[in-house]
């Protein structure tokens, strides 16, 4: 390799970067007369797009009820309490706990025909974080962590994947490793515990050096793994204490109307950070809002919880529009599974995986539409069911990831993003 070829290799922490290994490929492949100039740029522009692209995941923890969000009977006995609302998309209704996100939805479609098998919260939470079910033998990498791995950029210095609020089940890197492990923000507006800097930076490099020198000495007796791992984590710890990307995590810097929009709610506040730290760099982020687990009360409790994610979400996808991010940012609204159609004794509904629903937007998918329908009485899918797998499947292809990328478990097993699916027809266009 000539050396002006070689000088313009790039090695992060995974080896050679993409971006550099694509140049000196390119302008290898153009000096031999295997692509044309043409070649080449498209090559190129197709990387940056890739490296542009990042996805928001608001994750309602405990199962959201279809029909106190989107996809209302209103004019059955099964509604309940629930009445129903107009959208920006003529002739489609949601539920009335909804009028932010109803005015907003021209630039999201509504998938009503989700469907799985798992009922359980925790095996349905890591089904719809992984793509695979619970194995004692196994720890699948999270769709976040997966996704990062292709989408990240060389040598960025905030982490890759980003959970505001407690991780749910199945967002974490299995055998990917540390680097791709979430970095949790438990109280968003506030800046992260522990980053900031209280000593000069020669005594802060001094006292690194002697936590090497330990570490070191600690390794000699058979701790080498425990320890190449620490240093990985402190290391990525020193470079975001550092970096002056972590002013992402300061809302004080946006308006006050702005964060008003969002709503002055811990999850309004992971909304409106979720943009900015999207707008960073950062490729992957999860919003996780809780206790959708109505067995009791659901008309009463949805309004309340539906009363905070409404203005959030809505306002993201304005927002997002608004800077011009819209373009690349994959925004997915889901929950582990949906509700009972039938309202038990305590006014509430049961867990029902078989039939329930999911909004996305962004990055490339087609707005103002919905696809799939449940019957009339809600107890199954009645047009074009969508699986887990064809969900994963439509979000890699949103973010020109291939869902059948596979990285090696410790077991020597090759392990696909995504086992099986097909991206969703209609989704994009």
């Amino acid at each position: 390799m000539k050396t002006s070829l070689h000088q313009n290799l790039q090695f992060t922490r995974r080896g050679l970067t993409r971006r550099s290994f694509l140049h000196s490929v390119s302008a290898t492949s153009v000096a031999a007369g295997c692509l044309s100039l043409r070649d080449v740029m498209s090559l190129q522009a197709a990387e940056l797009r890739k490296q542009g692209k990042k996805v928001i995941v608001l994750w309602m923890q405990g199962g959201p009820s279809q029909f106190e969000t989107f996809d209302p009977k209103s004019d059955s006995e099964i509604a309940g309490e629930t009445t129903s609302i107009q959208t920006a998309i003529p002739g489609v209704e949601i539920a009335h706990a909804w009028p932010e996100t109803a005015k907003a939805l021209d630039k999201a479609t509504i998938i009503r025909s989700m469907t799985s098998k798992e009922g359980n919260h925790q095996r349905a939470t890591y089904q719809m974080h992984t793509g695979y079910l619970p194995s004692g033998s196994v720890k699948h990498p999270g769709l976040g962590a997966n996704l990062a791995t292709h989408l990240e950029q060389p040598d960025f210095d905030l982490p890759s994947v980003v959970s505001i609020g407690r991780p749910a089940s199945g967002l974490h890197a299995g055998h990917l490793g540390i680097d791709y492990e979430p970095f949790v923000v438990d109280r968003p507006g506030e800046m992260p515990r522990n980053v900031e800097q209280s000593v000069e930076t020669d005594r802060y490099d001094r006292r690194r050096k002697l936590l090497g020198r330990v570490d070191a000495e600690f390794a000699k007796q058979g701790a080498g793994q425990v320890v190449a791992d620490h240093q990985k984590l402190y290391g990525k710890a020193a470079r975001m204490v550092l970096s002056q990307n972590l002013a992402a995590f300061n809302l004080d810097e946006e308006s006050s109307s702005l964060r008003n929009s969002y709503g002055d709610t811990d999850f309004g506040r992971g909304c409106l950070l979720s943009r900015r730290l999207v707008e960073t760099g950062v490729p992957y982020v999860e919003v996780n809002h809780r206790n959708w687990d109505t067995h009791a009360d659901v008309f009463e409790n949805t309004t309340r919880l539906a009363g905070e994610v409404d203005p959030a979400l809505a306002t993201l996808l304005v927002d997002l529009e608004t800077r011009g991010m819209l373009d690349d940012t994959l925004v997915v609204w889901m929950g582990e599974f949906g509700r009972t159609p039938r309202i038990n004794p305590r006014t509430g509904r049961d867990h029902f995986p078989r039939a329930f629903n999911a909004l996305l937007a962004g990055a490339g998918v087609r707005g103002g539409q919905v696809i799939g329908s449940t019957t009339k009485d809600g107890a199954m899918v009645d047009e074009q069911p969508v699986t887990t797998g064809d969900l994963f499947t439509s979000i890699c292809h949103a973010l020109d990831v291939d869902p059948t990328s596979e990285t090696i478990s410790p077991l020597g097993r090759p392990m696909k993003i995504v086992d099986e699916g097909s991206v969703v027809d209609g989704l994009f266009g």
